[in-house]
């Protein structure tokens, strides 16, 4: 769609809150997507992208879930590596919602080896929370801290080997001379 689209979803997007009071704003604002929706060649897969992302968003993950599987069927990647990525997080986010957390767990697993980009912490987030609702705590904690440990200003090192033994037992992190078993120089 063109730059003017996007910019009104965008501003709609920046405005969600002003909708969030009651269940009617809610339905405003899905109706005022819908209206944007409208506006997009038949067929696109946008909208029902926007769609999903609006009933997710105003807590329906399972209208949400139709959604983000449809726009993947209309050819989502083939408009919007980006978008596509965050319909797997979110879809991912929403079957766990709705007790179907290995099917999110199935859908994020190959998203931890696909290109690196601004949303690779949101998918080991989300992986993470699929993971746990399977009762598979230790690796959703070692997916969490290893997303966590490149944003500390200390101890990045050893959270990042303390993650990796979490679903690696019996191996020790790596120490480094003047260094204590998981604690950095100085610390």
């Amino acid at each position: 769609m063109n730059q003017d689209w996007e910019e009104r979803v965008t501003a709609l997007w920046a405005r969600f809150d002003d909708y969030a009071d009651t269940d009617e704003d809610a339905a405003r604002f899905r109706a005022d997507v819908d209206a944007l929706v409208a506006e997009l060649p038949e067929g696109s897969p946008l909208g029902p992208f926007e769609q999903a992302c609006a009933f997710d968003s105003t807590g329906h993950p399972d209208q949400a879930v139709r959604l983000y599987r449809e726009a993947l069927a209309r050819g989502l990647a083939d408009v919007s590596p980006y978008k596509t990525r965050r319909t797997k997080i979110q879809l991912a986010s929403s079957l766990r919602n709705i007790g179907q957390a290995e099917e999110g767990v199935k859908l994020l697993e190959p998203e931890l080896d696909a290109p690196s980009d601004e949303l690779d912490d949101a998918v080991r987030a989300c992986l993470a929370l699929c993971l746990s609702s399977l009762g598979r705590d230790r690796e959703g904690l070692s997916l969490a801290l290893g997303a966590l440990a490149p944003h500390l200003p200390r101890y990045q090192r050893s959270m990042a080997n303390y993650a990796r033994l979490l679903v690696e037992p019996g191996e020790r992190p790596g120490v480094e001379p003047g260094e204590r078993p998981g604690v950095e120089p100085g610390a």
